[in-house]
């Protein structure tokens, strides 16, 4: 490898001792989450040799099999197709061929087109080979419709054959588990195309283009989508009404808004205001373009370790993590490949460690626990959607999921964010194993990021299981460091590019303490009768609790 390993400066007294009452079964469990373990794991599956682990490549085919080989040597029983570690996802993948995007806007006769890569990037059609749709637009807010909170942007809206442009994120108004789910952009194109929508403009407000500027969405625009192919053929969750979508630049925006009756700066005040109001565009939209598509497989790998009670080993925790992470792209300071260290070889090393200390105890816990390293992350929670849909174990026995994504160890950690807790009863048992090692639970400091709906744990939520995924927090248990500054700083400059690999600083013992919080969670849901619950009222679990 050509890459060394920079550790940040670690002090065991910046760590509480582990807190483990004496006789407890877990204690030995805990003692084996090994920090050069971890590292060792991370170093292969971010080495150059897996060339990212990208969805259906070669180098993801090698890091599922050394995840396989990992189960095995552990004891694990096989939970894939066949009596194998393996699930094969079937997959269909579409790419733009470069220079055949076209978008027009038609006003007063005037023909005015916008740039690719500048103006506009097209999004790969995944059920059509060429595009060629046109229409007149209509601004439907954030195209939501949410009825429990009394907000529609479709009310007394016409979108039949109509393009729909849609502002990122959803309204202020709404609460923030509400405006996470709302945020989504499949549930978006879902709707338009409900409402009669033959095409997507997405539009970004100001906030989102701070937050993701659009620049950075056209360095990757040439690289391919993909769907999960269901039993008949078809990709999943694709509108097939939706001929088009395209994502617009400031400038693309501000020339679609162009004699609009509210500028496109009255819109953006609106949005903030949450007092949006939807409105044709006198603008006319003719889109064109081909797709090169492509079907392929890639695997989940997935293991058991059977639970010790006779009836209770019929049901599953699930510990999650995503084996995925980019592939080659556009390089950055001489370098293409995204080799994914802390997003997420960190959060596999961690499944693959907690496994291995639970093969410790005296006993297994009395529900069986099952490791799922699930593939089509990056490109939309795909090997997760696939699990949940086509679960290879029991319907309905899946009692809850704890997922690992970024185990971001760049400064002493202070406490943990819980994605999910607050949902169910899973955020108690959180609480409480967390002072166990040291940490405290601090609430979700980047509300505005939505990221409750954007890793592998909301496929498992859609289908009503309550679940988590943990998060270091900002305060840094060193008070010259600002874990503020480092995370977003990180955030800007590393994540989701080729900078994330071996050459930057991980604290391995750190990331050990995150495995361990994530192993007693587990040991005690596995252990405990009842199945966690989601509150009384809750979001989530009204709408997908049942």
């Amino acid at each position: 490898m050509r890459h060394s390993l920079l550790v940040l400066p670690f002090s065991v007294a910046c760590v509480a001792p582990l807190a483990v009452a004496a006789g407890d079964p877990a204690a030995a469990a805990l003692g084996a989450v090994r920090p050069a373990a971890l590292e060792a794991h991370v170093r292969f599956l971010a080495d150059d040799l897996l060339e990212g682990r990208g969805t259906g490549t070669r180098g993801h085919e090698i890091a599922a099999r050394y995840v396989a080989a990992q189960f095995a040597a552990l004891g694990l029983e096989p939970a894939g197709d066949g009596g194998t570690f393996f699930q094969s996802v079937p997959l269909r993948q579409a790419e733009s061929v470069s220079g055949t995007s076209v978008l027009e806007l038609r006003r007063e006769g005037r023909v005015v087109p916008l740039t690719s890569g500048t103006d506009f990037v097209p999004w790969p059609n995944l059920l059509r080979d060429s595009t060629d749709v046109s229409g007149p637009v209509v601004y439907v807010g954030f195209g939501v419709s949410a009825p429990e909170f009394q907000y529609d942007d479709y009310a007394g809206v016409d979108l039949k054959g109509r393009i729909a442009a849609i502002l990122a994120g959803a309204p202020a108004s709404l609460p923030t588990d509400a405006h996470a789910y709302y945020s989504s952009v499949q549930l978006k194109s879902e709707l338009a195309a409900a409402h009669g929508a033959v095409a997507v403009l997405r539009l970004g407000t100001p906030e989102e283009e701070k937050r993701l500027p659009f620049a950075r969405l056209a360095e990757r625009a040439g690289l391919p989508v993909m769907a999960w192919v269901n039993e008949a053929g078809v990709p999943d969750g694709i509108p097939p009404g939706l001929a088009a979508t395209a994502v617009l630049s400031p400038s693309g925006a501000k020339a679609l808004f162009e004699g609009a009756p509210r500028s496109l700066d009255a819109v953006f005040e609106a949005a903030r205001g949450g007092r949006l109001a939807s409105m044709p565009l006198p603008v006319e939209v003719h889109l064109t373009g081909s797709s090169r598509q492509a079907s392929l497989l890639s695997p989940n790998v997935l293991g058991v370790l059977r639970g010790s009670d006779p009836d209770l080993s019929k049901e599953y925790v699930v510990l999650s993590a995503h084996l995925d992470h980019l592939g080659i792209g556009p390089a950055k300071n001489g370098d293409s490949i995204y080799n994914g260290a802390y997003d997420n070889a960190s959060g596999s090393a961690a499944l693959l460690e907690i496994a291995q200390a639970l093969t410790h105890l005296p006993r297994h816990p009395r529900r069986s626990i099952l490791f799922a390293a699930v593939t089509g992350e990056e490109k939309g929670l795909l090997g997760a959607e696939y699990f949940v849909n086509h679960s290879t174990v029991p319907g309905g026995s899946i009692v809850a999921n704890l997922n690992m994504d970024m185990f971001l160890t760049l400064y002493p950690l202070h406490d943990v964010v819980a994605f999910g807790g607050e949902h169910s009863s899973l955020g108690e048992v959180v609480a409480e194993m967390a002072s166990r090692v040291g940490l405290e639970l601090a609430p979700d400091p980047f509300p505005e990021e939505v990221i409750f709906i954007r890793s592998d744990h909301f496929p498992f939520v859609k289908k009503g299981v309550p679940a988590i995924m943990l998060s270091p927090g900002l305060k840094s248990a060193d008070p010259a460091v600002s874990g503020g500054e480092l995370l977003r700083g990180w955030l800007q400059a590393r994540y989701h590019s080729p900078q994330d690999d071996m050459s930057q600083p991980m604290d391995f013992a750190e990331s050990a303490r995150i495995a361990r919080l994530y192993l007693l969670i587990a040991y005690r849901v596995a252990e405990t009768p009842q199945r966690p619950t989601w509150k009384a009222g809750d979001f989530f679990g009204v709408l997908f609790g049942h």
